[in-house]
């Protein structure tokens, strides 16, 4: 996202998917004040694609609970797409099912709608470089929810463990599963670094080594694999 000589880098291009128009507006002011372009909207999911295709965003914006075709159903459709665009996605409650589909489905990251515009713009960044935003709220809810469940159904939680993410996740070192793990409770590298008593710069690399090791493009899929693997959760 480089710009010509001169002129810095290009704005972060951004494509708004939400069935209220009037949050889609007021979430175009908050970015557009913070320098970046929105480059598109959509009160659905089904033209999302084409959305894509048309404006080529770094960022999809997406709610997750439309009419029709869903936000997860529409992450879906982007990732299979092959598009280069990473998919932001925006849930008004903490305790929502949508989330971890939303994650399976290949978002890049999920984020509360009453976060401060900061938060937001923050998290539009952080995506568009690449990275995953995970709301520690919401990922210390869906792991919560994921431990009652298992004691709830008598352990069955774990019953369904992917045998792949299962292999992956034992490739790692322990050092590397007890990072994982934190990772998967949302914590930042710096919460890891405080937890684990190491330097940031430690945390990074050892988020960084995890990532290759076990094919995840970033931190939200390696929580997928956490869940998937049964070690979220223990």
């Amino acid at each position: 996202m480089s710009g010509t000589a001169g002129d810095g880098p290009a704005p972060v291009r951004v494509l708004l998917v939400d069935d209220d128009a009037l949050l889609r507006a007021g979430v175009q002011v908050v970015l557009e004040a913070a320098g970046m372009q929105v480059v598109g909207t959509a009160g659905d999911g089904l033209a999302v694609v084409r959305q894509v295709e048309l404006t080529d965003p770094d960022v999809v914006l997406m709610d997750v609970r439309m009419p029709g075709v869903d936000g997860v159903e529409a992450t879906r459709r982007v990732v299979a797409a092959g598009a280069r665009a990473r998919v932001l996605v925006l849930t008004t409650f903490q305790h929502d099912d949508y989330v971890w589909g939303a994650l399976q489905a290949g978002a890049s990251g999920f984020l509360l709608k009453r976060s401060s515009p900061e938060r937001l713009v923050d998290a539009v960044r952080t995506v568009a470089t690449g990275e995953a935003l995970l709301d520690p709220a919401v990922t210390r809810d869906l792991v919560a929810r994921f431990v009652t469940s298992g004691a709830r159904d008598g352990g069955a939680a774990h019953a369904d463990r992917d045998p792949t993410a299962v292999a992956r996740v034992a490739a790692l070192t322990a050092r590397e599963q007890e990072v994982l793990a934190l990772v998967a409770e949302g914590l930042s590298n710096a919460e890891l670094a405080g937890r684990l008593v190491i330097a940031e710069s430690t945390a990074k690399t050892h988020v960084k080594r995890i990532l290759a090791k076990v094919g995840a493009r970033d931190r939200a899929q390696a929580v997928v694999l956490a869940f998937r693997s049964g070690l979220a959760g223990r």
